[in-house]
């Protein structure tokens, strides 16, 4: 638990996002939850007072294509698109990745976008969250894209920022060496705060909108379908999430359940879960769910929402302890304040969740990730929607010593990517290269304490991987 910390370190924090031009909206924010800091406010959720949570599936639900229709063309897009991809190597936003045929995870977004809005008659505006590190170049990129923006909409928006507080006494962090790291994102949860700080929300429910779909950029599965906007409108739900059946590689992650005292639906974060929880964290049958971070809302009841807590919309406090400097454990621990925009969902009375197929989950944190999203294993159409090819996604394991990395990860695919469609899983072990056209099928494991190379043209199989 936190120290307690003093009016004079709000006051210092206050003064220091004010100085630093931060809205007034989100210097308020932050205040609401230091005071819960000090008050030693942990923001654990536990087991003992949550029940699992059950809900309908999109593919037993009647929605029709006129009321899909109707959906779309009422709908504002956004790309929560503020992440570096430092966990890869990289410097510059993730999305900036190729992916697929030369396109970036920005180009195949912008396609989505104005391949639905030729097909649904739509205005389906697309607008990017960035951060200050992501802007220029997010822009840049998608400047090519001359039919992409709006009238009378930017095409961009920036999340906040807020001062790291020393664990020990809730002071604003100086770090003259390097003043950048003096700083840290609000999280996603920022993205309500941003929106009525800029004045979106209003100026989106002028230009006649009615509901928000928002995802992550790194999730190229996140479509915005018209089928998943007709059954939210027909619902009449303030908000609502997509959801998936957790895996085996869920157990560490978050996941939806119930509040006993009010029977609201909760999002749990594994930071948000007590060590004597954790069994129950990774108890897949007992909870059964996790958030796509794929979300909808209804612009109006955001609105109404945010009024009535006067502009604060109070969602659970996530109390992230790190280093000042995450590269240095020299360096004192600090407290970053972060929000998880998919907790609003316990905001809302008569709030809804959806199963979805995993189609719609493609999130792309490492390198392992991106060689199944870069492989065969999904089709992209004419659509530039990504189509699974077989019923299983297969299971990658990449040696971080050699793949961690993107520029690493790139020298030992120089080619692209194995076939992996016939894959049920991929294990690497130490330094391996692969030519061209290779084919994994099955259950295939390399290891080796030497570099070795496979040839272009090689079918990987478990007898193979065994010799």
């Amino acid at each position: 638990m936190a120290s307690k910390g003093t009016a004079h370190g709000l006051d210092l924090a206050r003064e220091k996002m004010r100085q630093a031009g931060v809205d007034e909206v989100a210097i308020d924010t932050f205040a609401h939850y230091y005071r819960l800091l000090e008050h030693g406010e942990t923001g654990m959720i536990a087991e003992d007072t949550i029940e699992p949570l059950d809900m309908e599936a999109l593919t037993d639900v009647e929605v029709d294509d006129d009321v899909a229709a109707e959906a779309i063309r009422k709908t504002a897009v956004i790309k929560l698109n503020g992440g570096l991809g430092t966990s890869m190597g990289m410097e510059r936003a993730k999305s900036l990745l190729c992916v697929r045929r030369g396109l970036s995870f920005l180009d195949i977004i912008a396609r989505q976008v104005l391949h639905l809005r030729r097909q649904y008659d739509a205005t389906l505006p697309l607008l990017f969250m960035n951060s200050f590190r992501t802007s220029a170049d997010t822009m840049e990129a998608l400047a090519r894209y001359e039919d992409l923006p709006v009238d009378g909409l930017p095409l961009e928006f920036l999340q906040n920022k807020e001062p790291k507080l020393l664990e020990a006494d809730l002071m604003p962090v100086a770090y003259p060496k390097a003043p950048d790291l003096e700083w840290c994102p609000p999280g996603h949860g920022d993205i309500y705060t941003a929106l009525r700080g800029t004045g979106l929300l209003a100026r989106l429910i002028d230009a006649g909108y009615r509901y928000v779909f928002v995802s992550n950029s790194d999730n190229l599965g996140a479509v915005p379908d018209a089928r998943v906007a007709g059954w939210f409108a027909q619902t009449g739900a303030p908000f609502a999430i997509e959801a998936v059946r957790r895996t085996p590689s869920d157990r560490k992650g978050g996941h939806f359940a119930r509040r006993k005292a009010d029977g609201r639906i909760v999002l749990r974060e594994s930071a948000q879960t007590l060590d004597a929880d954790k069994e129950a964290l990774a108890d897949l049958s007992r909870h059964k769910y996790c958030s796509t971070n794929n979300l909808w809302f209804d612009l109006q009841a955001m609105v109404e929402a945010l009024d009535a807590r006067g502009g604060i919309l109070g969602l659970p406090l996530i109390r992230n302890v790190k280093h000042l400097d995450p590269a240095d454990p020299s360096t004192p621990k600090v407290i970053q304040i972060e929000t998880a925009m998919g907790a609003a969902i316990e905001v809302f009375e008569g709030a809804r969740t959806i199963e979805v197929g995993r189609d719609r989950f493609v999130p792309v944190k490492t390198t392992d990730d991106l060689l199944v999203l870069r492989s065969d294993v999904y089709d992209l159409g004419k659509d530039f929607v990504l189509d699974q090819a077989g019923d299983d996604v297969p299971y990658v394991s990449l040696d971080g010593d050699f793949y961690k990395l993107v520029g690493d990860f790139d020298k030992r695919f120089p080619e692209g990517a194995p076939s992996l469609r016939e894959a049920e899983s991929f294990t690497v072990e130490g330094d391996w290269t692969f030519g061209q056209g290779v084919r994994v099928v099955g259950e295939v494991a390399l290891s080796s304490a030497a570099a070795q190379r496979v040839e272009g043209g090689t079918v990987l199989t478990e007898q193979d991987a065994d010799e």
